[in-house]
């Protein structure tokens, strides 16, 4: 009997390990780049090179900035976090339609699946403090890259806190 019950332990522990595997996904979506962004017409929009109003690049243009960063394991929005994002908000505010994703990123430390969790909750963050400055949640998406999509490639500790970092793209 007492063998019998081992062996169940032993198998439901087994069960529940193999039930958490998570599988790497095949192909990551491309990086954003200057050129997709004007070839899509997210960018500038205008072929005599004018910044069209609503557009990602007049999002850049007119925000202080489109990339809020944080510390070692943190996620929480910070006093120079919330300057950035109210400029954001006030932006979006201008353009009702324009609808934006947020981005969360990691540096190089930590798991895969760890950085992509601490990715999801930097863009939530992003998402949530800017929904509480009245922009409507269903124009905001998110999306965590974890450490897919470095920044800065180096592994020091400029490149590290270039890396974590939560950036709104204006999609339309």
């Amino acid at each position: 009997m007492n063998k019998l019950t081992t062996i169940l332990i032993a198998g439901t522990a087994l069960v529940a390990v193999a039930g958490c595997a998570k599988k790497r996904p095949e192909v990551l979506p491309p990086a954003p780049s200057d050129t997709a962004t004007s070839q899509a017409g997210t960018g500038t929009g205008d072929t005599n090179g004018a910044i069209v109003p609503g557009s990602d690049a007049d999002f850049r243009r007119s925000v202080s900035s489109n990339t809020v960063n944080f510390g070692v394991d943190v996620f929480d929005i910070d006093p120079a976090a919330r300057a950035i994002l109210d400029s954001q908000a006030a932006w979006l505010a201008k353009f009702p339609q324009v609808r934006a994703t947020i981005e969360g990123h990691c540096d190089e430390r930590g798991t895969r699946e760890y950085n992509l969790a601490l990715g999801d909750r930097r863009a939530n963050s992003a998402k949530n403090y800017l929904v509480a400055r009245g922009v409507d949640p269903s124009r905001l998406t998110t999306i965590s890259y974890g450490k897919e999509r470095p920044l800065a490639t180096g592994s020091d500790d400029d490149s590290y806190a270039q890396n974590r970092r939560a950036v709104t793209v204006v999609l339309n």
